[in-house]
């Protein structure tokens, strides 16, 4: 599919509709929960690939999508979310004392080290951690859904996601990636 991007054919984009759209559409209204949100950032996601391969050459063209989809809905979150905080503000904000800011990052080779460490870290978590990480900080879930859909308080879902975000910051910190 990748070659279609790079002969410019149109037909690229249809395939990648057809093939990803409706895991497209899933992600995304995980986060916004508005269809008309979701198709708009699906729409832009797929602009953008077209807008960049080529030069790019994924390797994943799924993760490479889906990784473009989910900055367009950070987007409209923020946009969304202009005139009030919560969500996925407040999410990011937590996770800010973990985790070093884009513009901490100086090079490419830097933001691999931290992404590697990240999955890493991921990787170690019990799946209950992992599950409940991933929905905070990657679906933006927030404290109160995350209480309901796990059968806990929201005081526990508060300790446990705060030891995770520690202990990440000291894995961080063990792999070489600094505040």
């Amino acid at each position: 599919m990748i070659d279609l991007f790079f002969e410019r054919s149109e037909q690229a984009i249809n395939e990648l509709q057809s093939k990803y759209g409706k895991l497209c559409r899933k992600a995304a209204f995980q986060m916004l929960n508005s269809r008309e949100d979701c198709e708009e950032c699906i729409n832009e996601a797929m602009l953008a690939v077209w807008n960049t391969i080529p030069p790019a050459k994924p390797e994943s063209l799924k993760g490479y999508l889906l990784k473009l989809l989910r900055n367009q809905v950070l987007k409209r979150v923020r946009y969304n979310n202009a005139a009030k905080r919560g969500g996925y503000d407040t999410a990011l904000d937590e996770l800010a004392e973990a985790v070093p800011a884009a513009d901490n990052v100086e090079s490419e080779y830097d933001s691999k080290l931290a992404a590697k460490a990240v999955n890493s870290f991921l990787t170690g978590l019990d799946s209950y951690d992992r599950a409940l990480f991933i929905k905070r900080y990657w679906f933006g879930k927030t404290i109160e859904e995350l209480s309901e859909e796990f059968g806990i308080s929201k005081h526990y879902v508060s300790v446990r996601l705060h030891r995770i975000r520690e202990k990440l910051k000291k894995h961080l910190e063990k792999e070489g990636v600094y505040l």
